[in-house]
């Protein structure tokens, strides 16, 4: 019986193993400062982060919102972990995205590189993250009057 016990205790946590694995994912792709493209033994997933909207890259703090998900998220040691709450109408799944334990839409916010998105979230965190930022005139909140995204969009075209 003991060794029963032994078996079904190694196999539940060879199970717990492989699943963990299949949950978790490697950056292979930064598009902007909340969409990436993630990778794990089961092939890829487009990810846009919820909660937030960063700039575009071609807007003002567009580059500087993707450089810094970039180094908080790629490499090949990176543990990233994510919640899937739906798709949006360009067929990207939605949902949080966290790097070494850190949500990655907050910490943008956090440092002025992303606004809340408000049009989606009612997320009192990340709210409040964007009001210190504000107040403290970090990133893109230096500007008196930043061009919100969503903004941006309708006076931009892409190729």
């Amino acid at each position: 019986m003991v060794v029963t016990r032994r078996v079904v205790a190694g196999l539940l946590l060879l199970f717990a193993t492989v699943s963990q694995a299949d949950n978790s994912y490697t950056v292979s792709r930064i598009y902007d400062g909340d969409t990436v493209l993630l990778k794990n033994s089961r092939g890829k997933l487009k990810l846009r982060l919820t909660d937030i909207d960063a700039p575009e890259r071609n807007q003002a703090y567009g580059q500087k919102s993707r450089r810094a998900l970039s180094k908080l998220c790629k490499g090949a040691k990176i543990s990233v972990t994510t919640q899937i709450t739906g798709t949006d109408k360009y067929d990207r799944s939605l949902g949080k995205l966290q790097c070494n334990g850190v949500d990655a839409g907050l910490y943008l916010v956090k440092h002025g590189l992303a606004w809340h998105n408000a049009k989606y979230s009612s997320n009192h965190t990340t709210l409040n993250a964007e009001a210190i930022a504000r107040q403290k005139r970090l990133g893109l909140w230096r500007n008196k009057k930043p061009i919100p995204p969503w903004v941006w969009r309708h006076t931009h075209t892409y190729h």
